[in-house]
């Protein structure tokens, strides 16, 4: 049976990079999105858009084509987005699956979640950017996000990067309860996944059980940007979910 669909994108990540994972969606007869959004496109100011804003994009968007039954999933920093346009959305939402992605609990914000060290670069980035924008280091983006891949895919994906506005990173959402929203949610992580150490900051355990106890947890081969790096098993992890 036929789904619909959209994909949200991590930080720094523009809709194309969804790319070689839509194909392998449609290949198997489902419609996708994967949009571009706020303040993520080549050119945008990084200080134009709040994080409600990116929310009310993904909303118009589904209001806008009309979208049913649809399958929405958050890469990353994109659980905060994801999550906030979801309360106005539940009707016409079948599942919402998080990809390695952020789980967001009351009023904290994504910098509040990251370890310590990762919270303070981000800081320093931002104060030298001269527009409250971050991109991630080479060697943070190559050792922790994309290291199941060849130094020239990982170079060439670290050029593409747009800078991610801060303040991004330092706002928050209303969470999610997929029970009390009557939409079921599933959590998909990498068994390769180190751009949160394992632990305490980890992925899993703490965001999946955000969404309840009872949250399936799917495992798929690949790091962080598997989108690149493993887009075959990740297509099937969320067909899956």
């Amino acid at each position: 049976m036929a789904e619909t669909f959209v994909l949200i994108t991590g930080a720094c990540h523009e809709g194309w990079t969804w790319r070689l994972v839509a194909q392998h969606l449609r290949a198997a007869g489902h419609r996708v999105l994967a949009p571009t959004l706020p303040g993520l496109a080549d050119g945008d100011d990084p200080e134009r858009y709040s994080l409600a804003e990116v929310g009310d994009f993904i909303v118009d968007l589904v209001e806008r084509h009309d979208l049913a039954d649809v399958t929405m999933v958050g890469h990353s920093w994109g659980g905060y987005p994801m999550t906030g346009a979801a309360h106005r959305l539940a009707p016409r939402l079948r599942k919402l699956v998080y990809w390695g992605a952020f789980v967001p609990a009351q009023d904290t914000p994504l910098m509040g979640e990251v370890p310590p060290h990762y919270a303070e670069m981000f800081t320093q980035l931002a104060a030298a950017s001269g527009n409250n924008s971050i991109v991630f280091p080479y060697e943070v983006f190559c050792g922790a996000f994309m290291q199941d891949a060849d130094e020239s895919t990982q170079r060439l994906i670290h050029s593409l990067l747009v800078p991610q506005p801060m303040r991004y990173f330092t706002e928050t959402v209303t969470p999610v309860d997929p029970a009390a929203l009557g939409v079921p949610a599933s959590y998909v992580v990498g068994t390769d996944d180190f751009a949160l150490p394992p632990g305490e900051h980890g992925w899993t355990p703490r965001f999946p059980q955000r969404l309840g106890p009872d949250t399936p947890v799917i495992e798929h081969p690949g790091s962080h940007e598997a989108q690149f790096t493993r887009p075959a098993e990740l297509a099937a992890a969320l067909l899956k979910a």
